[in-house]
């Protein structure tokens, strides 16, 4: 009895078997599908990964690419900039020569009754101890000492050394310096001198004791002591200084050129 269940409970087993191989081994092409599914599973993130890597090079290939793009760029672009500037410079110097242009011919114009050689101011020396300025011609140009030098505005100074292309000029302004002038209103005789502490004022002594001063009154060269011409503008009467001696009063001049700003000049030659 025994006997008979487990050769049924076999017989069972047997059977169950053999249709489960019957199944597999009909859907065969289903299984091998599962496989192929179960690989993809496996295979297809390394390979999506692989993709990713590779667009990730490509993509910093690009980048260096354009970062090489930009330099080269950059680099023309500093050139042209460097051409504009060259250009720009240019410019401002045909500009500036014709703004002198101008000032020599507006100087030349109004100074006609003279002969004069143009130049403009090279160096500078405007201290207080010194007040000499240097131009750009010399005795190549005609130009000897003691000629003198007038701008636009007025009175200059006079030529005290010459090189061959060079002239050194002291101006009304240095303490050396000592002008005959006449008051334009009265025609009084004064002297002007240069004083140590200012760049723009001069001082005017030497006033007779009959000379009725007017602030605000012009200044001009007498056209005495051999250097400069007559009728030449120095300066405005700015202040009176007055004093218990009538004698020893004084005025302080403001000079018509402005020296921190003198660039175009003409020298005299027919003083």
């Amino acid at each position: 009895m025994y006997r008979n269940k487990k050769s049924g409970m076999l017989g069972i087993i047997i059977t169950i078997v053999i249709l489960i191989l019957i199944v597999i081994f009909s859907n065969s092409e289903s299984n091998t599908s599962f496989f192929e599914n179960a690989a993809n599973k496996l295979v297809m993130p390394i390979q999506n990964g692989l993709v990713y890597l590779k667009n990730k090079i490509s993509g910093n290939s690009t980048f260096f690419t354009d970062i090489n793009n930009l330099k080269t760029e950059n680099k023309e672009l500093k050139e042209e900039n460097s051409q504009l500037e060259q250009s720009l410079r240019e410019l401002e110097n045909i500009k500036t020569e014709n703004e002198t242009l101008k000032e020599y011919l507006g100087l030349t114009e109004k100074y006609g009754e003279y002969k004069t050689v143009p130049g403009y101011v090279i160096n500078r020396d405007i201290s207080n101890y010194s007040k000499i300025i240097i131009i750009n011609i010399g005795k190549n140009d005609g130009i000897e000492e003691n000629m003198t030098v007038i701008a636009d505005e007025g009175l200059v100074g006079h030529v005290i050394s010459v090189t061959d292309d060079t002239a050194k000029v002291r101006t009304i302004i240095d303490t050396s310096s000592s002008i005959s002038c006449l008051m334009s209103t009265n025609k009084d005789s004064i002297v002007c001198k240069g004083t140590l502490n200012s760049n723009s004022e001069i001082k005017a002594m030497y006033i007779p004791t009959d000379a009725d001063l007017v602030q605000g009154d012009t200044v001009e060269t007498s056209g005495l002591g051999g250097i400069y011409p007559k009728g030449i503008h120095v300066g405005t009467v700015k202040k009176i200084v007055s004093s218990k001696n009538i004698t020893d009063r004084y005025a302080l001049v403001e000079t018509a050129v402005d020296f921190n700003r003198l660039n175009t000049v003409l020298v005299v030659k027919n003083n």
